[in-house]
């Protein structure tokens, strides 16, 4: 079997495996002895079929499947002797091709598409990126504050309902069938909302339910049915209401201050407001970063310039993908998985030349960082770190890896974009909370 790469450009490539019948032959002929030795046919002791008939029924299946298998097994080798870089899979180009006479042919060419990965040159200290703060201002701290109190403030059962309360009522139908539910009042509909404030326990509220809310979803939970069948529901309903139910905001003390840091902490309002302060920060230190490696990411796809065999990738995605997704939607989702394309190598081509890698401790700690953060970053004993160990090690694993090569890639992104923070042009940018969410939102 010979194999030639016939350069198009410095994009496209072309494999020519040429085959005679001295490549394969050998192969068939072998295979056709093992099935005789267990073929079972009426009128012959089993492993006695002649190999001529065993040749008529099975001989072009078994050429077909050898062919096959000779192909997929010398390409394979090809590009890896051969240090080839290529995009997506091998396409088979059945116009150079032609038509293929299974049953007279002797000697056979085929002929294979490639993708190649572009060279390409980069310089790091070109790239601009906007290393982002976030500013914690008064608005947002006495936004949190206010959260803060309400995360943690207790129940009330008030003896008249104001707006924000949520009224448990039993609710009976136009036919008189009855059912219990909560009517959360900042989800009722505002001219509705009169009708529900004010009240005792014990009070009946009678009104038309089809537009009590503006989201049938929120009905559909009230009365315990399907979003479709909330739809359908008309009349006037009566609601009787059995409980009025209020979040009271927790207050400013001890106990708060507890809840937030744990016992004794902190001591006294200042210091409280500011380790608030600092865990808003904190939170905002982690989208600053996020933001900062989208700006990566950007910078380094517009700044380093190479192009990609388009076409290959949409017939190879057309393929691979076949009756998933159409010509029509490649056509339209081509530019973003061009960039996406683009990233990655970028990022692998960084990698290989700064030599950044990933060990499996790395993947293994980064999954049980995960998995601890979960439980709000708790003390663990030498027992349960065992045992977390093992769990994660098996999560690794599963679906083939899929979750392992998942972390080890965020783990080398995370790499790749430091160094390339190290050595970019970095301009600090102080933003507030809204323009963040502006960015964000882009």
């Amino acid at each position: 079997m010979e194999i030639l790469l016939e350069k198009k450009d410095e994009l496209n490539a072309t494999l020519k495996v040429s085959m005679t019948e001295a490549d394969y032959q050998p192969k068939v002929v072998a295979k056709l002895k093992e099935y005789s030795k267990t073929a079972s046919m009426k009128g012959f002791r089993p492993g006695k079929v002649p190999q001529s008939l065993m040749q008529k029924m099975y001989g072009k299946s078994i050429l077909v499947d050898e062919i096959n298998n000779m192909l997929s097994t010398g390409i394979t080798d090809y590009i890896k002797e051969n240090k080839l870089e290529i995009l997506g899979d091998p396409l088979p180009n059945t116009k150079e091709e032609g038509a293929i006479d299974w049953e007279t042919q002797k000697d056979f060419q085929f002929y294979y598409d490639l993708g190649l990965v572009p060279d390409f040159s980069y310089d790091l200290k070109t790239l601009k990126i906007n290393k982002y703060e976030i500013l914690v201002d008064k608005e947002v701290l006495d936004t949190t504050l206010n959260n803060v109190k309400k995360q943690f403030g207790k129940s009330v059962n008030p003896d008249t309902s104001v707006e924000g309360d949520s009224l448990y009522c039993e609710i009976t139908s136009p036919s008189g069938v009855s059912s219990k539910g909560e009517i959360y009042l900042e989800r009722v509909v505002k001219q509705y909302l009169p009708l529900f404030i004010n009240k005792s326990k014990g009070a009946i509220v009678e009104t038309e339910i089809s537009s009590l809310f503006e989201e049938a979803h929120v009905l559909a939970h009230l009365m315990g049915v399907k979003t479709e069948e909330a739809a359908e529901l008309v009349g006037k309903y009566k609601f009787e209401i059995i409980n009025i139910n209020r979040k009271e905001d927790a207050e400013i003390g001890q106990e708060l201050f507890d809840k937030m840091f744990g016992k004794d902490t902190v001591t006294d309002e200042a210091t409280f407001l500011s380790k608030l302060e600092d865990t808003i920060k904190e939170n905002y230190l982690r989208e600053s970063e996020y933001l900062i490696g989208r700006d990566i990411k950007k910078s380094s796809v517009d700044a380093i310039s190479f192009n990609l065999p388009q076409e290959f990738l949409k017939r190879w995605l057309l393929v691979t993908n076949q009756g998933k997704i159409t010509e029509e939607e490649i056509g339209k989702e081509i530019e973003q998985y061009l960039k996406e394309l683009k990233w990655n190598l970028i990022k692998n081509r960084l990698a290989k030349d700064f030599e950044l890698n990933v060990s499996y401790a790395e993947v293994l700690d980064a999954a049980k960082n995960n998995l601890k953060r979960q439980f709000g970053g708790m003390e663990f004993s030498a027992e349960m770190e065992e045992s977390i160990t093992k769990i994660v090690e098996s999560q690794l694993q599963q679906d083939k890896g899929k979750a392992y090569m998942q972390t080890l890639d965020e783990l080398l992104t995370h790499k790749v974009t430091n160094l390339i923070s190290s050595q970019a042009n970095m301009s600090d940018k102080k933003i507030t909370v809204k323009e963040f969410e502006k960015i964000i939102s882009e």
